[in-house]
């Protein structure tokens, strides 16, 4: 079963932190986080710090971990974080576009992480495991949330209903991308103690959505200071790492399309031709065509829409077999393209289906790109399977919205 901890949020004052919380540090890039630098609050000048900087020094130097832990202490000396004095539980509620989800931050076990607990779909790499370590060990602070789910849970619903209808919420801002965050603080011992135990109970694992990263870093963290002979208990605070656990039935997995830079020496009549072995593919279209069930494909070429419908027997029924962006990897990019390898090719680029199919066509239209695929979502219930089944997903399988902010509870190590 899950176990999770209350902790000692560190958080920003009510009146600016619709200022300090910021998207995550990995769905943006230096420059987008340049944009924010004249505000002394943006939680970019702790998890970019870089921003900071110099634009010639190296963003994995020691210097911009240094930077990042002076910027969050000056935010906590000049009174602009502070930290909670008991520990609490923190019931985090987002919508987007009409639609609602709410999860609990908390501290997540790591030895549920090490122990197949806590479930993984996702590989990570080294280079962006070290960044964060750095981070977390010179800041000392988990500065991101690691977005997981769980089976949905009457008992754990009716304690967030009842704590929600009850008390007033401590933030309660719509951002700039029209997302609406708002947090209550759960410090009432008891109600602490119940959510500990519906877990502790009732919860048989939980699975990570979006955050692996992150999660890894601080697993690495946690397994260096152990070994160094911190651990006494298995309760230090390095054993944890902050997470918020949403219901499967409240979240919505996006799209995640493709772009190709060419088409393997083919014209486009040729490739066509050949996409016809796998595919029924449709007359060109005039308008945008987005996939609406499985096994569906919008396909974007030379300014037209194409539709194309894998045919029976070109895929199997395993739990990643079976998945679209599988049947696209498999029956096009590597048998027609020569894309065998999508997390290494340079020919092959990915675009989150929260940008839009207007986004596939642009990169296509600019010259950059030769076609786009749209794919149909990834389900919570194949991202369960998946993970239940000990293996991993194909890489840019998954687009969770909205994102989860950073600085809105910062978990201290």
């Amino acid at each position: 079963m899950a176990k999770i901890t209350p902790f000692k949020g560190l958080r920003p004052k009510k009146e600016i932190a619709p200022e300090l919380a910021t998207l995550p540090y990995d769905v943006v890039n230096v420059e987008e986080a340049r944009a924010y630098k004249s505000n002394p609050y943006h939680f970019y000048h702790v998890t970019r710090a870089e921003i900071d900087l110099p634009s010639n020094v190296d963003v994995h130097s020691q210097q911009v971990y240094d930077k990042a832990k002076e910027n969050l202490d000056w935010l906590v000396d000049n009174g602009y974080m502070f930290q909670d004095d008991e520990p609490c539980y923190y019931i985090y509620r987002l919508v987007m576009e009409g639609r609602a989800q709410t999860g609990i931050i908390c501290g997540s076990s790591l030895d549920d992480y090490f122990n197949g607990i806590i479930k993984k779909h996702e590989f990570t790499r080294p280079e962006k495991e070290l960044d964060r370590i750095n981070h977390i060990k010179t800041t000392r602070a988990q500065t991101g949330v690691v977005f997981l789910a769980c089976n949905d849970n009457e008992d754990m619903d009716s304690i967030i209903e009842e704590w929600k209808s009850t008390h007033e919420p401590e933030y309660d801002f719509t951002a700039e991308d029209g997302v609406q965050h708002t947090l209550w603080v759960v410090d009432d011992y008891a109600k602490v103690a119940t959510l500990t135990r519906i877990f502790q109970e009732e919860i048989p694992a939980t699975y990570i959505a979006d955050g692996h990263h992150r999660a890894a870093s601080a697993a690495k963290v946690a397994i260096e200071m152990r070994e160094s002979g911190l651990s006494i208990t298995g309760d230090e605070s390095f054993n944890y790492f902050v997470t918020c656990i949403f219901p499967e039935s409240q979240l919505k997995i996006l799209d995640y399309n493709r772009v190709v830079k060419d088409l393997n020496g083919m014209s486009s009549g040729e490739f066509l031709d050949a996409l016809k072995g796998e595919f029924e593919v449709s007359m060109p279209m005039d308008t945008q065509f987005k996939p609406s069930k499985p096994h569906d494909f919008g396909m974007y070429l030379d300014g037209k829409w194409y539709r194309l419908e894998v045919k029976p027997g070109t895929y199997t029924n395993d739990p990643i077999g079976i998945l679209d962006v599988s049947i696209l990897q498999n029956n096009v990019l590597s048998k027609l393209l020569n894309i065998n390898d999508p997390r290494t090719d340079k020919r092959v680029d990915f675009v989150g289906g929260i940008r839009g199919l207007g986004e596939l066509e642009k990169r296509v239209n600019s010259g950059d790109m030769a076609a786009a695929f749209a794919c149909y979502p990834v389900s919570i219930k194949q991202l369960f399977d998946i993970a239940d089944s000990g293996n991993v997903m194909p890489p840019k399988s998954t687009w969770f919205e909205p994102k989860l902010r950073d600085g809105l509870v910062v978990y201290m190590i």
